[in-house]
């Protein structure tokens, strides 16, 4: 019996059949596609060239395997587990056996969507392990040319079906969901590091009138002195030492210019019981002196 496929311009899709000495992998692929949806066009496109059960993606529908849906232009929705999504280019959505869920782009933007199936005793195992779960159902991986060449691969093997294409189709798969988790990690990595920096900034600002230890800034934000000297140069180019006295010869450039207070008592309103230490200073970080400095910017 065939199985249900397409093969368009705007669209491919393959449904597939296994063996039992495929099962024995404990992984196989139950069908992968790819479509490139056009503004205000019907979606599914080629709605009933589709299985039954994989129609209704757009109005709710409940599947018996995995999948791992890679949108990488428009934007829709994604809605599973009483939650609704948001889905933008570099969107990874994870769908689970015996859970409802429903999907579709904005019908006036369209979208472009990877996809997928999957099941077997691995997945299964995997999922038991907490590497894919329910409560999970969404991945920020952003847009990965190596993500679409592996579905591009898996497309490939299911289009030619040589020997053993359902192995290593399989396999792929098991690297698409390692690199979907690794991008994703990255990406949340990346994000509490930007929260590590914003913290950091504050901090020095809000400790701009004494002497700060970076042991004791660290302690405060909760890291270890290496980690913040690592974050914060990757993102300002300073180690915090650097940063907090930056921060000390801003506050003392906005000072001088006022022109409202004397070098001395800047100085030990920024923490400095030595003016000329402060001095050298503000003449390393800027060429001048600071009475030159308050001269210059009061003309």
């Amino acid at each position: 019996m065939s199985q249900p496929e397409c093969d368009t311009r705007s669209g491919f899709f393959r449904y597939l059949t296994w063996s039992e000495e495929d099962e024995k992998w404990q992984i196989v692929c139950t069908d992968a596609g790819t479509a490139s949806v056009a503004p205000r066009v019907h979606y599914p496109p080629n709605e009933k060239r589709h299985p039954p059960a994989y129609q209704k993606v757009a109005v709710g529908r409940t599947l018996s395997d995995y999948h791992l849906v890679y949108v990488t232009r428009g934007r829709g929705v994604f809605e599973t587990g009483h939650e609704t999504y948001v889905v933008v280019p570099g969107t990874v959505m994870a769908l689970f056996p015996g859970v409802r869920h429903t999907y579709k782009p904005d019908f006036n933007v369209g979208w472009t969507e990877y996809w997928v199936g999957f099941k077997g005793t691995h997945v299964d195992l995997l999922k038991e392990k907490g590497f894919l779960s329910p409560t999970k159902p969404l991945y920020e991986v952003g847009l990965q040319n190596d993500l679409v060449g592996i579905y591009e691969k898996i497309f490939e093997l299911v289009q030619t079906q040589n020997p053993l294409y359902q192995e290593r189709a399989s396999s792929l798969i098991l690297t698409l969901i390692a690199d979907v988790l690794a991008f994703d990690r990255k990406a949340l990595q990346h994000s509490s590091s930007e929260a590590l920096v914003a913290k950091a900034k504050f901090f020095a600002e809000e400790n701009v009138d004494r002497m700060v230890k970076v042991q004791e800034m660290a302690k405060l934000l909760g890291v270890s002195t290496s980690q913040l000297n690592t974050v914060l140069k990757s993102y300002t180019g300073m180690t915090p030492r650097q940063y907090l006295v930056s921060s000390k010869i801003r506050k003392a450039k906005e000072l001088l210019g006022s022109g409202a207070l004397p070098v001395k008592e800047i100085a030990l309103r920024l923490g400095f019981h030595d003016q000329y230490y402060f001095s050298r200073l503000f003449h390393r970080s800027t060429g001048s002196a600071p009475s030159h400095w308050s001269t210059l910017v009061r003309r």
